[in-house]
This record gives structure tokens, C-alpha cells and sequence, in this order.
């Protein structure tokens, strides 16, 4: 079969032919039909500093995904050939001890499909133990399908606290910060200001809910944001950037007694106000992966009830071309690029 494999620790993702993979007595084989690329995935086609600490070459690429199943193991009994599914990413071992009191997204001993310990969905197929496997409802599109994996954290990160009624600051426009916007329109926050330097982006998150977008590469301020909107500062904060600059700018403007959710990962260099923290009893809290599996139940739901994340998807490549989407990743100039088999 076809398969984006990185191959080499280097910069760079090479399109070659490699074996089908072998089905397990508990594995699902899926033929994949559509494959998003992630920020991670980017990560790991540049060969950053994360990506030489955390990957191993040579494996195959690819996490977020929808497919169909075409063959299962014979230990195999909630999934049937002909089901299309997608998958949670993260495979725990299901005996630490976070895993048996519910918390499988900090496993002590997961792997990541894609990333590292299991060859991912950037192939023509890819196997996934039943466990993982998560049935698609007729009524969601493949496009969002494929995407379920980056709105399982925006998710995760938007309803970390209650949004119903609370004026909301997200940093980072981002895939997941515009999907965040759109999650807080749906669960019904008040006001949303949503901060970035890329005007394209900007520009969707205002598809997705946003009340205002403050861009401050063109001298636009929260403080402006605050003060058309009449606020004194913000319940919920959202930071998706994982820029110093604007965490402390979230910081700075979150009402006394607020609650910051933490996606965006930040250098371990970054400078923080601790007496803004604690005298105004600030509440942060870390945010890694989907919850296992209440998070699915919650994209779910609102997908079936009619949140759109149309406006996300911009740019649709052929596998081949994927350098075309590599590339345009890169340049920061899109929301979600999807690749079709």
C-alpha cells in the first residue's frame, strides 16, 4: 500500500510503498479514506526540537482520520466490515492507575497512533485495536469525521469550565482555537474575543461565533475588546497559542476569581506574573488530549445538533500532492487541510 512515512530524522515525509499492516486478533483493518494534517504533524515534517525528542523513525504518519472497515480480527465483536469509524488516538494500557479511575488520557503508558509506538493513518490502511474504534453517525459528514481528533481538544479545552452566561477570551486562532469559538457560541457563552496575528484566521473564528477578534499585529487591544463590550474582565480564558505574550495578556485581563484552561504548550522559559495569579485566585488548569470517552459523547452531540465546522476547513489536497498541503501548513495561510485518498 501507499504511505507517508517519516522516514529519516530529518526535515521531510517521503511517499512510499510499504507493507498492509498485519490485524491482531482485537484489530480493526480501515480503509482509509480521508486524513487531516495536525499541527503535531507539522511538528514532525520539520523536525523540530519536540519532534526529535518525543519520535523514532522510521513510521508512518497520521492521526487524524475517517475511514471504512473493510476486515476485522476474530476477537472483534462491536465493529463489522462495511462500518465507518474513526478513531481516538491514544491507546492506554487499561491497568495504571489512572486508567482504572477513569482518566485514560493520562495514561501512564499510552501510545500515540501516528506519532509514536503505532503507524498511523496516512496510508491507504491502517489497523486500530477495537477499543479505539468510534462509530460514525449518519448524520456526520466525513469532512468533520476526519477531524474529530483537534475538536476532541478544543472540546476537552472549551468545556473545562461552565461556559453558559460567561464572557469568554481565547488565544490563538488556531484549528482548534476557531473550533473552541465555535463550542462557546454553542454552549452559550456571552461574549467571545478571540485573539490572533493572522488576519485569515481571525476571519474564521468570526465565522465560527466570535464576538469580537483583536489583531494585534494592527494595534488592536483586549482592552479595546473590553471596553466596546462593557466588561471588566473575563470568567473563562482559553489559551490555545502557547505564546508567552499572549498568556500574560490573559492574565492581565481575566476577572478576579476566573478559570484559565492551558492547551497551548508554552516554552519552558516563559515569565509569569504569579501575584496576578494568586491574588486574583486564579484557577489554571492543564488540558492534554480527549477525555475517554465523555469528550466523544460531547463532539458528538453537538455535531448532531447542528454545530458546523465548515468554516475550519479550507484547503482539500489528493494524497500525492501532500507536499501542496505541507506546504501551505507552513506558511500558517489556512485553517484545516485535509488529504483525500
Amino acid at each position: 500500500m501507499k504511505a507517508l512515512v517519516k522516514r529519516y530524522a530529518e526535515p521531510g515525509l517521503w511517499m512510499e510503498e510499504v507493507p498492509m499492516p498485519q490485524v491482531g486478533v482485537n484489530d480493526v483493518l480501515i480503509k482509509v479514506t480521508k486524513a487531516a494534517i495536525c499541527g503535531t504533524d507539522l511538528h514532525m515534517y520539520k523536525w523540530d526540537e519536540w519532534s526529535q525528542s518525543h519520535c523514532t523513525p522510521p513510521y508512518i504518519m497520521g492521526h487524524e482520520f475517517v475511514g471504512v472497515a473493510v476486515e476485522v480480527g476474530p476477537g472483534v465483536r462491536g465493529v463489522k466490515v462495511g462500518d465507518r469509524v474513526t478513531a481516538e488516538g491514544h491507546i492506554v494500557c487499561g491497568t495504571c492507575r489512572n486508567c482504572r479511575r477513569g482518566m485514560g488520557h493520562v495514561c501512564e503508558n499510552s501510545l500515540s497512533v501516528g506519532i509514536f509506538g503505532k503507524d498511523g493513518a496516512f496510508a491507504e490502511y491502517v489497523t486500530i485495536p477495537e477499543s479505539n474504534i468510534v462509530h460514525i453517525r449518519p448524520e456526520i459528514p466525513d469532512d468533520f469525521a476526519a477531524i474529530m481528533d483537534p475538536f476532541g481538544n478544543a472540546t476537552h479545552t472549551a468545556l473545562a469550565f461552565p461556559l453558559l452566561g460567561e464572557d469568554v477570551l481565547i488565544t490563538g486562532a488556531g484549528l482548534i482555537g476557531t473550533m473552541a469559538a465555535g463550542i462557546c457560541r454553542y454552549a452559550g457563552a456571552k461574549n467571545i474575543v478571540v485573539t490572533d496575528l493572522n488576519e485569515q484566521r481571525l476571519e474564521i473564528a468570526k465565522k465560527m461565533g466570535a464576538t469580537i477578534t483583536v489583531n494585534g499585529s494592527k494595534g488592536e487591544t483586549v482592552e479595546g475588546a473590553m471596553k466596546q463590550l462593557g466588561i471588566r474582565g473575563f470568567d473563562v480564558g482559553l489559551e490555545m497559542s502557547g505564546a508567552p505574550a499572549a498568556f500574560n495578556d490573559m492574565i492581565a485581563h481575566m476577572y478576579k476569581g476566573a478559570n484559565i484552561a492551558q492547551l497551548g504548550i508554552l516554552p519552558s522559559n516563559t515569565k509569569v506574573n504569579w501575584s496576578d495569579i494568586i491574588f486574583n485566585a486564579l484557577t489554571i488548569k492543564g488540558i492534554t488530549g480527549r477525555r475517554m470517552w465523555e469528550t466523544w459523547y460531547q463532539m458528538e452531540q453537538m455535531l448532531v445538533g447542528g454545530l458546523d465546522l465548515s468554516p475550519v476547513i479550507t484547503h482539500r489536497f489528493h494524497f500525492d500532492d501532500f507536499q501542496k498541503g505541507f506546504d501551505i501548513m507552513s506558511k500558517g495561510q489556512c485553517g484545516k487541510v485535509l488529504l483525500e485518498w
